[in-house]
């Protein structure tokens, strides 16, 4: 009998014991839950530190895309002279004036620079698509460019001129309706060749050159009389081949005719970025509101007297 009064009085002992170790864990499964509690609190700080960081720059890197052929915004040379930087996947150098606006863009924020070479018509869907953080590339920001992508800038104004050989029968030319009757041409998808050579009344436009370096040989070989392009294109042309001539109809009669809106859109050059990174036209902007166009006409006659002959 007392084996079994014993026996007993152990269940309790351990039925007991049991529920105290079941009251013991219910009452501290909340204590678990300001653990949770403030790791969620911690989030939102981890998320305003991301938000600082500009989209496609994560990385530190700032990717931009040019022809490197379209002197003397940008060309393509074999070493690093005048301050020249790689070209990824190659054993080239990139330099000119889009180079030298990039490098400065980088340096105010802190980045590295890192330049592709892109043919003219990739470089909207580039942007696009995010291959590249930006194209810095000479690109008028027209209404239509600014339905594909967002611009930072200007970081140039570009007056548009034609230009002819010296002794062309069309150097004395006063407004473009002298150049009635000659042949031309200018680089594809530019505004030169899609809005302007159209005003010429009697001019035989032919095909659009792929790129400026073609378009400027074709007047050198005279395959054409004249051609159209923006005034930088045209002095780098002048002191590549000092048998061209500049025809500048800016401010007369004889100008091509745009609207005031227009006429914006076609001189003002910017920097293309994918559609909706304000953070990263602002970051541009930072430093291109610091320019002057004095300082831009500077720097880009900087860049003509180092352009090397024949770009």
């Amino acid at each position: 009998m007392k084996k079994l009064i014993a026996l007993l009085m152990a269940a309790v002992m351990v039925l007991s014991l049991a529920a105290c170790g079941g009251a013991d864990a219910a009452s501290s499964a909340p204590a678990e839950e300001p653990a949770q509690s403030a790791e969620t609190v911690e989030a939102p700080a981890e998320d305003a530190a991301q938000a600082d960081v500009i989209p496609g720059l994560e990385d530190g890197v700032f990717t931009v895309a040019m022809e490197c052929a379209y002197a003397p915004y940008n060309w393509t040379q074999a070493d690093d002279s005048n301050g020249a930087v790689p070209i990824k996947d190659s054993t080239d150098f990139a330099n000119g004036y889009d180079i030298m606006i990039a490098k400065k863009i980088c340096e105010a924020n802190g980045w590295q620079l890192e330049v592709i070479r892109s043919d003219w018509d990739s470089l909207v869907p580039s942007v696009q698509t995010g291959t590249i953080d930006a194209a810095i590339a000479g690109q008028s920001m027209t209404a239509e460019r600014a339905e594909q992508v967002d611009f930072a800038g200007p970081y140039f104004y570009a007056t548009i001129v034609c230009l002819t050989k010296a002794d062309s029968p069309y150097a004395d030319a006063k407004g473009i309706a002298d150049l009635s009757g000659g042949s031309c041409t200018a680089q594809i998808a530019t505004i030169w060749y899609d809005t302007c050579l159209p005003q010429i009344e009697g001019a035989n436009v032919q095909p659009a050159s792929e790129t400026a370096p073609a378009m400027l040989m074709a007047l050198e070989s005279g395959q054409v009389d004249f051609v159209c392009t923006d005034m930088p294109t045209a002095q780098g042309a002048v002191a590549a081949y000092p048998d061209m001539k500049i025809l500048d109809f800016s401010g007369t009669d004889g100008d091509f005719q745009f609207s005031e809106q227009e006429r914006a859109e076609n001189v003002n050059i910017g920097i293309s970025v994918q559609k909706g990174n304000t953070q990263l036209v602002d970051a541009i902007n930072s430093v291109l509101s610091t320019m002057t166009a004095d300082d831009f006409n500077a720097l880009m006659a900087e860049a003509i007297s180092i352009q090397p002959v024949g770009e």
